[in-house]
Parts: structure tokens; C-alpha cells; sequence
């Protein structure tokens, strides 16, 4: 079976973690392994032979058969819904991949690591500070990430543990409601946040830029409005522009 096929994927776990997003686990027997930062694409086959298919990205990394997703709900979606709301334990899904080549991180002498995150464009970064903490690379990295209100963070207290244990630089930014003595703004990032919370250009960082469209365009340009090279930002993104 190569990357190309479809595979059988049984759900092992799924986990509430905001108000709309659930971490769902599944076991894909033959799964090769896969990157930090890589995805795959699930298909969803209705009773009447209707299928639909989105792209998910990875939470996990390395080898193993056992797969991990965050999915955020959107309320309109086809498939979003179901993944959130009905998709039980034992449930099976098909999956393909490891899909993607250019957002992927792999242990290495690129430089300090910059990682921004819109929303659920947090997992793919997830699964680059897990491997880049398992590699003995966390004091080099320093996530962003940006979110409406702290239930709404995917990861959250991961996060704070790889914080405060593992010396990954985590820094947050409230777009709509901050915790009670939150010391900063509420808004947008901007470049002020980006000057403060990230690696200085001349750190030579390579930065990793997860989120809705308009958020990852937005800080890229202002990333290279502060000196940082087009060549050093890698991005993804998803939801219209």
C-alpha cells in the first residue's frame, strides 16, 4: 500500500478540548509514519454514496500506526460537524497520507524556531514542538498563539506544561476576552506583538505560519515589514481568503 491508497482508519479516542474542537486518535493499521507539520485527507461516505473529503492536519509525528487529529467545528461544514459532534470510539474513517513536503520540520541546523498559530492552526505546530522537545530543541523554540478567548485555545494545557517544563517560549494573543489579570491588549496581532513575542531577525529565525488565510497573510507581511526574509517563512492556511 503506498501514500497514494486509502486506509482504513478506526477511531480510538475522541476528546472534547474547547466548546468546538475535539482531539480524535485513530489507529490506521500500515500507517508509514509521518513528519511534524504534514496532513492527511479523510473521506466521508454517506448511506446514499455520497462522499466528501477535507484535509486535516497532524498532531502527531514519528512512527506508529496511531494517528492524531484536532478538528475545529464549523458550524456550516459537511464534515467538520459530524467530526465534533457524532464521530464515536470504533467508528472507522478513511484516511490518506502522510500528505505535504514544505511544512514540515525535521530536526536540524535551521536556526531558532518562530511557530505562529491562528486558532486550529495550532496542530501542525503541535506536533513541531512535541518532536522539537523530543529532540532536545525546545529552548530554541517560541510559539504565538493567537485565539478568541483562552476556551477556545486546542493544546492549552500541553502547552503551558511544554511551557513551563519543557522551555518552549509560549506566547498568547486574546483577539476577543483575555483571562481575569491578563497583563496585555486584547486584539489583533500586529507587529507590535510580533516584535515582542518573536525571534529578532537577526536570530535568522525560520518561522512556521498556521491559520485562516487572512491571519496567515497578514502576519507574513508584517513579518517581512520587520526584516524577516520571504525565503524564512513558511506558511499554511486554510478557509477562504
Amino acid at each position: 500500500m503506498t501514500v497514494g491508497d486509502w486506509r482504513p482508519g478506526r477511531v480510538v479516542a475522541a476528546v472534547d478540548v474547547t466548546p468546538s474542537a475535539r482531539i480524535l486518535r485513530l489507529q490506521v493499521p500500515g500507517w508509514p509514519g509521518n513528519d511534524a507539520g504534514q496532513h492527511v485527507d479523510l473521506r466521508l461516505t454517506a448511506e446514499d454514496g455520497y462522499q466528501a473529503v477535507r484535509s486535516y492536519s497532524l498532531g502527531s509525528y514519528g512512527p506508529g500506526d496511531t494517528i492524531e487529529l484536532a478538528v475545529d467545528e464549523i458550524p456550516e461544514g459537511e464534515v467538520s460537524p459530524y467530526l465534533v459532534r457524532d464521530v464515536l470510539p470504533g467508528d472507522e474513517l478513511e484516511v490518506k497520507g502522510p500528505l505535504g513536503a514544505y511544512f514540515v520540520w525535521r530536526a536540524g541546523g535551521e536556526g531558532p524556531l518562530q511557530l505562529i498559530a491562528g486558532g486550529s492552526g495550532i496542530v501542525p505546530l503541535m506536533a513541531i514542538v512535541r518532536a522539537a522537545t523530543d529532540a532536545g530543541a525546545a529552548a530554541s523554540v517560541r510559539l504565538l498563539y493567537s485565539v478568541r478567548t483562552p476556551e477556545d485555545a486546542i493544546y492549552r494545557d500541553e502547552l503551558a506544561a511544554a511551557a513551563t517544563d519543557g522551555g518552549v517560549g509560549v506566547a498568547w494573543r486574546y483577539t476577543r476576552a483575555a483571562p481575569e489579570g491578563w497583563p496585555g491588549a486584547v486584539g489583533r496581532v500586529d507587529e507590535a506583538v510580533l516584535r515582542e513575542a518573536t525571534w529578532a531577525p537577526d536570530r535568522a529565525p525560520i518561522f512556521y505560519v498556521c491559520g485562516p488565510t487572512g491571519f496567515v497573510e497578514h502576519v507574513a507581511d508584517a513579518l517581512v515589514r520587520l526584516g524577516h526574509p520571504p525565503a524564512r517563512i513558511r506558511t499554511e492556511r486554510f478557509g477562504g481568503a
